[in-house]
């Protein structure tokens, strides 16, 4: 017996996966730069957390997040 789920997901995507782990990044650079005083690299740090979230919203409208035209469907 199978009954279908109208979740929307939990955001397991390439989209998404791509945006958190770039932001990720961007938030550790910026921690570490923050701690050492480098304030020109956690300007930069902020800005490719701007990155990730335009990465990730791209990706989505390119067909990438989840029920996208270009991921494949999968059952848990």
């Amino acid at each position: 017996m199978s009954i279908e789920s109208s979740e929307p997901g939990h955001g397991s995507s390439i989209a998404s996966w791509t945006a958190v782990v770039i932001m990720l990044v961007a938030f550790a650079i910026g921690t570490l730069a923050f701690f050492l005083s480098i304030v020109w690299l956690v300007w930069a740090s902020a800005v490719l957390l701007v990155v990730g979230l335009l990465v990730g919203y791209g990706l989505a409208k390119a067909g990438y997040g989840v029920d996208g035209a270009k991921t494949a469907a999968r059952g848990h």
